[in-house]
């Protein structure tokens, strides 16, 4: 047997390379030489200004996709003219954008150019897995690599700000926006939101191909109650340090150029005009220096939360350290006459002013306002070959083999498939929701997958077997943003009868149920997590046939499948794969690619136990082990009647068409003390008949606190490629900055004590091995 050691530090090494990767925020330009050009530039530009340029800087309006001959004449576009926009979103395509920074650079009095945006978040029109399918890649090489082909497309279509990434921690799948998140998890979430900072962002903003980052939503925002979007927000502030902050952090640390403040509120005070927030964290204790923008009307919409009229929130934001209004225009038309009045300052308006001059200056857009939009490049560099073949890697890496009895899967290139479901044939759902770029129509669906890769060897048959839910008006909303479904208005009985009669003509059964790409998504929360009747009755109806099933998942959060997982043989969590869907699923089902996900966030039994979330803290009446292990019920202990304690599917779950074995956990070192390194690792052993890649996760628990810890914190992983029966060290380096966490004083420190490290396959499937760590 072939042993090979791999070791690592607490960071994800890199282990699948394609390209050259940023590690680090190396921006070398930003020498105190170039500060000193930008801050003598900056100043000298704000010293000509008016007050309403000024507050014209701060104005960001939606620019509806007009055509380059309305880029003056429209509304947008003489307010362009006067100076009083400072960017433009929602515009698409070189040739409009640099008709309209013609405007701003020629006809405007300053000529200061605008910055344009766009919610490139899962690629621009080549189109990556949804975001919590890339978490499940946990391979940060390809997560950096997916924002960096995004920003390449981007920037040379005239985009030069993504309002990406998102990095809420939710444990809420009622909440359909964790689709466009990375999970539950603070490492994993900090860990991702700093490399699609360095994606977007590069070593350089002023060459070209990179585009400002914008880490959002400022904060909190995955933990709205009951999973309803835009709703309240309440927690300690030790939770908001230790579980919801981290990724934020790692993606100022990281260097993001700005910051979109949330629409819920924080601590009874709207993010938006939440002073503590925005300034008091983000500026003074995390040293931000970029600027941070609204949501969407997020001024005006602190009207409905009781704040005041429009002219005192507008006036509650600047002073809270918001310098851009996104399509409120609460800026625009009241600062003015708050300054008047005395109700805000000079230099609060001059310092908002200043921090979106410096952006643009770190651009480059001062040299060259033409920089960004190349219709010549953009034609080679949009939507190319290249791109298209990352995106079809990075959407099969990203897949979750959550079941595989007697190894239906992979499928063999011989025989008749039957390809059953009701998006199997469609294009327009692939990319999944926030894919506001996307070629839809371009995206290869399931069956075109299937038969282009295998359709030489293998026979496929097709049919539709039900819709996506039998409420045609639940679909008709379902169907949003022109991601239709292909309602299907024949019976019921007439499409479960088609389905079976085609399941009957073959060898296997390839069922794609679940979600469409719009029941998840912002504005799409659920009170039910299920998989919709209509699906479940195919399913049923299908296994009657007695034919194998592997079921192919579309999902855009964890779902409750306990009513479905026994019923089909085999179960790969697909997601929203992107533009090329399904040629990636076709890779994994055939076996051309084997399956390396693992779950970004738990999957519940049921919806009762939600929220539920593997780093959860213990009760003083915790239910004993072996009764958690059995499903078992015990009175007067923290535990359901009627449900288990435990997940579906744990944190970090995901099976391969392989086997692995995992060693003891070995320390070098059980008994440290003070800034010492000590090394825990495992021998994993590939003992099954396929190579394949494992992602394995090392979690710490600190057993005794000065306030009460979590059960376990996941703290490292590595993903590992293993040939058929090879071995690999896998070590871990651990210090005791990996031990620290916000006590009760917000210090942000560790203790002394006994601490449980695991390492394992999953949150739940673990080795231990017990150190104690004294200063």
């Amino acid at each position: 047997m072939k042993k090979l050691i791999v070791i690592a530090t607490l960071a994800l090494a890199p282990m699948f390379l394609a390209q050259e990767m940023v590690t680090k925020p190396v921006q070398s330009y930003q020498t105190a030489q170039y500060q000193a050009k930008k801050k003598a530039f900056v100043d000298n530009l704000l010293s000509k200004m008016t007050l309403d340029e000024k507050i014209g800087q701060l104005n960001l309006p939606s620019s509806g996709d007009f055509t380059t001959g309305l880029a003056k004449s429209s509304d947008i576009g003489k307010k362009v003219e006067q100076g009083l926009v400072g960017g433009l979103f929602n515009i698409k395509g070189a040739d409009k954008i640099r008709a309209v920074q013609k405007v701003a650079v020629e006809n405007s009095r300053l000529k200061i150019p605008l910055i344009f945006g766009m919610d490139v978040i899962h690629g621009y029109e080549t189109t990556f897995p949804i975001p919590l399918g890339l978490a499940a890649s946990w391979d940060m090489n390809l997560i950096q690599q997916s924002a960096r082909v995004a920003a390449k497309e981007a920037s040379s279509d005239g985009i030069n700000w993504t309002y990406s990434p998102m990095v809420d921690i939710s444990r809420e799948p009622r909440w359909g926006r964790v689709s466009e998140g990375s999970g539950e998890d603070p490492y994993l979430g900090s860990e991702i939101a700093k490399n699609m900072v360095y994606g977007y962002q590069g070593k350089d903003l002023s060459v070209g191909n990179t585009i400002l980052a914008c880490v959002k939503h400022f904060a909190l925002y995955g933990a709205g109650e009951a999973g309803r979007d835009y709703n309240t927000v309440d927690m300690s502030h030790v939770r908001m340090f230790n579980e919801y902050f981290p990724p934020y952090k790692a993606a100022v640390d990281a260097g993001v150029a700005s910051v979109m403040a949330s629409f819920n509120e924080v601590d009874g005070v709207p993010a938006t005009g939440n002073r503590w927030l925005q300034t008091e964290v983000l500026r003074n204790k995390w040293n931000f220096k970029g600027f941070v923008v609204t949501d969407y009307t997020g001024i005006n919409e602190m009207v409905e939360h009781g704040m005041g009229d429009l002219q005192q929130v507008s006036a509650l934001a600047l002073k809270a350290g918001i310098d851009m209004d996104m399509v409120g225009e609460g800026f625009l038309t009241t600062l003015k006459k708050s300054l008047s009045e005395g109700k805000v300052t000079q230099a609060e308006i001059d310092m908002a002013a200043k921090r979106i001059l410096e952006a643009k200056y770190d651009l480059g857009l001062f040299t060259d306002p033409y920089k960004y939009g190349d219709a010549k490049l953009a034609a080679k560099e949009v939507f190319s070959m290249e791109n298209r073949n990352i995106a079809r890697n990075t959407a099969a890496q990203s897949m979750v083999l959550m079941k595989n009895e007697n190894q239906v899967l992979p499928l063999k290139k011989s025989g008749t498939v039957a390809v059953i479901g009701p998006l199997v044939n469609n294009s327009l759902n692939m990319p999944g929701t926030w894919s506001v770029a996307a070629q839809h129509a371009k995206a290869v669906n399931l069956m075109q997958g299937l038969q282009e890769n295998f359709g030489k060897e293998v026979k496929f048959l097709s049919a539709k077997g039900a819709n996506i839910d039998y409420d045609a008006k639940l679909e008709d909303i379902y169907a949003a943003h022109g991601k239709k479904t292909d309602r299907d208005n024949r019976s019921k009985e007439a499409l479960l009868k088609e389905a079976v009669d085609v399941a009957n003509k073959a060898d296997v059964i390839v069922l794609a149920i679940g979600e469409s790409a719009e029941m998840s998504g912002e504005s799409s929360s659920r009170t039910e997590i299920t998989i919709p009747q209509s699906q479940v009755d195919l399913l049923n109806e299908l296994k009657k046939t007695g034919k194998p099933i592997a079921m192919v998942l579309f999902t855009g959060r964890p779902l409750a499948l306990t009513n479905v997982k026994d019923t089909p043989d085999a179960i790969l969590n697909a997601w929203f794969a992107g533009s090329e869907a399904g040629n990636a699923i076709a890779d994994v089902l055939f076996g051309k690619v084997n399956p390396s996900g693992k779950l970004p966030m738990t999957f519940p039994r049921s919806l009762g136990q939600v929220p539920i979330y593997y780093n959860a803290k213990n009760t003083g009446r915790p239910l004993d082990q072996k009764l958690v292990d059995k499903c078992e019920y015990q009175r007067f202990r923290s535990n359901y009647m009627d449900e288990c304690n435990t997940p579906l599917y744990p944190f970090g779950f995901g099976l391969s068409y392989t086997k692995f074995n995992y060693s003891d956990v070995a320390v070098s070192n059980a008994n440290p003390k003070g800034n010492q390194m000590i090394q825990a690792s495992v021998t994993v052993t590939n003992s099954g008949n396929y190579d394949g890649a494992e992602v394995v996760q090392l979690y710490i628990r600190d057993m005794v606190g000065s306030i009460t810890r979590p059960v376990k914190e996941l703290k490292g992983f590595q993903k590992v490629m293993l040939k058929k029966g090879e071995s690999k060290k896998v070590t871990f380096d651990i210090t005791p900055e990996n031990l620290k966490f916000y006590n009760g004083d917000l210090k942000y420190d560790w203790e002394s004590g006994d601490f449980d490290i695991m390492i394992g396959t999953n949150s739940e499937d673990v080795k231990h091995s017990k150190i104690n760590w004294t200063k």
